[in-house]
């Protein structure tokens, strides 16, 4: 079972407070970027008029993170009083923020395979199960020595299942059909895309593909990290054969009135620019992450926006995808303090002067959409959460049985 495994795992090492890029990689991460940004800063323009605003916020969700050493796990009791104080918590710091749909910031949990746990995933299912998020895969692998594609494969396949057949989890093809998921690589090497390191699977991509896996929501990485690739601020399916290292190194845009063939999809996030007043002549990387000394505001929504991440012939919608690590202590407060209450309170509030109607979505919802604005659907896109990937709740009489499951209605 997915709980017996021991391979160690850690969140990104290259994010850590106290590890500075050389001058080198930033020099290789600037190179890398700059063509496609400057690319897009001259071709890409938000349209007049209202815009939707379709926002998920990617959670790498590790109850067991040890900031100051990423390869050690925090001990149970903790990972209990951890998780039990989110779930009593950030429902009382989101409640009263409500999207044009009527629904409140959720988070979808990417919670590592190799930490499953009985007991904490049923207690975050619960969570979910009230409106407050959705399940889905995220696995560290390749540390400290490269793993085997039969060992990665392995370990999606059997903690997909127990999610699927145990908690209720994951989604379907139109309700039927075997499980199918979305997925965040930990320390951002999808695909063997970080010169060996942190993976060493090469043809990973495959793998998910044949494990349904529907999306990847792993890009953008922290700043100056070797998995970063030049393609950016894209929804796109991969260009090159999924059993190659990276595949997603090229990709086909999405683009209205065309269906993707190719799965996993790659959803990824802002990748922007800022600049500090002249007097530091300092230039700051916005990717999207939510953390302590970067919490949301609205100045970093402009830059989202800026980034217009959208379907090809439908600019209007934009799709705005975060991420965060909130089971760090350290973090608390960019998540569920009052930073996290003020940019809500700013969000909504102020969305009708700023012409945004706001969506906030699950992972799934949000490729939900994207497909949805493929096929050239029309009106509100909140209309389009459930389009494709429909989730599935298993009774426990049927889960024991392993016959049909009932549908859960949010």
């Amino acid at each position: 079972m997915p709980g017996d495994l021991k391979t160690s795992s850690g969140h990104d090492p290259a994010s850590d407070a106290g590890l500075r890029p050389s001058l080198r990689q930033k020099f290789t991460y600037g190179a890398r970027l700059l063509p496609n940004y400057a690319w897009q800063k001259i071709t890409r323009r938000l349209p007049r008029g209202p815009v939707h605003l379709v926002i998920a916020l990617a959670d790498h969700f590790e109850p067991s993170i040890v900031p100051e050493n990423v390869l050690l796990r925090a001990p149970y009791e903790e990972q209990e009083r951890r998780l039990e104080f989110w779930c009593r918590e950030y429902p009382r710091c989101a409640e009263a923020w409500r999207d044009h749909d009527g629904y409140p910031f959720v988070h979808t949990y990417f919670y590592p395979a190799e930490q499953y746990d009985r007991r904490l995933i049923q207690q975050l299912a619960e969570h979910c199960d009230g409106g407050w998020g959705e399940i889905e895969i995220h696995l560290h692998h390749g540390i400290p020595a490269p793993d085997t594609a039969q060992n990665t494969r392995r370990q999606l396949q059997e903690f997909r299942d127990v999610l699927a057949s145990d908690h209720g989890c994951l989604s379907y093809v139109d309700g039927s059909g075997p499980p199918k998921y979305a997925f965040v690589h930990g320390n951002f090497a999808l695909a063997n895309c970080a010169g060996g390191r942190f993976c060493g699977v090469d043809d990973e991509m495959q793998i998910l593909a044949d494990t349904g896996c529907y999306a990847d929501l792993t890009l953008p990485t922290a700043s100056f990290h070797p998995a970063q690739i030049a393609k950016i601020n894209s929804l796109y399916e991969c260009a090159l054969p999924l059993g190659q290292r990276a595949p997603h190194r090229r990709g086909r845009d999405l683009e209205r009135g065309q269906s993707p063939e190719v799965f996993p999809l790659i959803v990824q996030g802002p990748v922007m620019l800022h600049f500090f007043p002249s007097r530091s002549r300092r230039v700051g990387i916005e990717n999207g992450a939510i953390t302590r000394r970067n919490p949301l505001s609205l100045p970093r929504l402009r830059l989202w926006k800026q980034a217009a991440i959208s379907v090809r012939g439908r600019p209007d919608w934009l799709f705005i995808k975060l991420h965060c690590h909130s089971m760090d202590p350290t973090q608390q407060d960019a998540v569920l303090g009052d930073a996290m209450r003020n940019f809500l309170r700013e969000l909504v509030g102020g969305a009708e002067q700023r012409g945004e109607i706001l969506h906030f979505v699950s992972a799934r919802e949000m490729v939900n959409i994207i497909l949805a604005a493929c096929d050239g659907r029309e009106g509100n896109p909140g209309e389009y959460r459930d389009y494709r990937f429909k989730r599935i709740r298993a009774t426990p009489s049927e889960s024991t049985l392993g016959s049909a499951q009932t549908m859960v209605q949010r």
